[in-house]
């Protein structure tokens, strides 16, 4: 039996929900999905430089558990950069 997915808290909303590399029509790019909740993992750690027990206890998780957000959250956003696929930024429903 899976064990429930706690609630995370999530305060930050992207200004965009897609990035791309220029000069490339979006559909003939392959897009790499960023979820809610490693977006503000990203903004947390990357932006507002917290350290990962600040970013967690912010997101109302364990710290190993932000460890792995974060590290999901980079593999995604360097696969896209390296590769040259779009990002797109999956929205909450609220």
């Amino acid at each position: 039996m899976v064990r429930p997915k706690k609630p995370r808290i999530m305060q930050g909303c992207p200004q965009a929900v897609f990035f791309k590399p220029q000069g490339i029509p979006l559909r003939l790019l392959e897009e790499i999905t960023i979820l809610p909740d490693e977006f503000e993992a990203i903004r947390l750690y990357d932006v507002l430089e917290y350290d990962q027990k600040q970013a967690a206890a912010t997101m109302n998780i364990s710290q190993p558990t932000f460890a792995r957000l974060i590290q999901r959250a980079h593999q995604k956003v360097g696969a896209a950069l390296i590769l040259g696929k779009a990002i797109k930024i999956e929205q909450t429903l609220e």
